[in-house]
């Protein structure tokens, strides 16, 4: 099967999810700007759907819808590069600098981090009321759970993935420059949109121009995160 056609397929379970993910990850080079954030996200993913499988989550049905139609939207976005369209504006940094030399590992998965909860996560958990019927409110003890465990693995991303120790250093541009984005902020921020989406969905002129701007916003962040830096 062509690199283009393996990865259009639509996913309707967790297990489906990770699938795909296993599949991106063998697929491309280790370096690859993508496949470096498709590790931290696939990681994410198995991370959640042992809980669900550990009854940790308190509404399972609810979890994997939201976790379901979350990944879609990476997944799609990545279709969109495997067959040469244009992505959102969230993800067009990332794709367009994954080959960098001049950018860390670090940054990458950070910057994918940053497209996936500013923009992807706001609009998952629209599409998962719109599934399950209910409202975002309903969902706000998935919403935590999910982001708590991403808080919860940013520091060990963040361990394994510094280049060396004197990034510690308070003057180093990297550490400078990621200490300027918090997962923490971002995830209440998104919470926020996903809010504001919702009640906006009767307005759907708003409700696109608000959604325009958020993936813009969420594209410019990501920009700055993936600065080349010198060696």
């Amino acid at each position: 099967m062509p690199q283009s056609e393996q990865f259009t397929k639509s996913v309707d379970s967790v297990d489906a999810v990770v699938s795909r993910m296993r599949a991106l990850a063998a697929a491309l080079p280790e370096r690859d700007g993508i496949a470096v954030f498709n590790r931290v996200y696939l990681t994410v993913t198995e991370e959640v759907d042992r809980h669900i499988d550990a009854g940790r989550f308190a509404g399972p049905r609810a979890a994997i819808t939201l976790d379901v139609r979350f990944a879609e939207r990476y997944l799609a976005a990545v279709d969109a590069v495997m067959n040469e369209r244009r992505p959102p504006a969230c993800w067009r940094p990332l794709f367009q600098f994954r080959r960098h030399p001049g950018v860390r590992p670090l940054q990458f998965a950070l910057a994918g981090i940053n497209a996936h909860i500013g923009h992807d996560l706001a609009l998952a958990v629209v599409d998962a009321c719109r599934t399950l019927d209910c409202e975002p409110a309903d969902l706000e003890d998935e919403f935590d759970r999910v982001g708590d465990l991403l808080v919860s693995l940013e520091e060990r991303i963040r361990e394994d993935l510094m280049p060396g120790p004197d990034l510690l250093q308070i003057a180093d541009p990297l550490t400078h420059l990621l200490g300027a984005w918090s997962l923490e902020r971002a995830r209440d921020a998104t919470w926020s949109a996903a809010r504001a989406l919702w009640a906006l969905r009767r307005l759907p002129d708003l409700a696109e121009d608000f959604t325009e701007r958020l993936d813009a916003a969420v594209g410019f962040a990501g920009r700055m995160l993936l600065t080349p830096l010198p060696d």
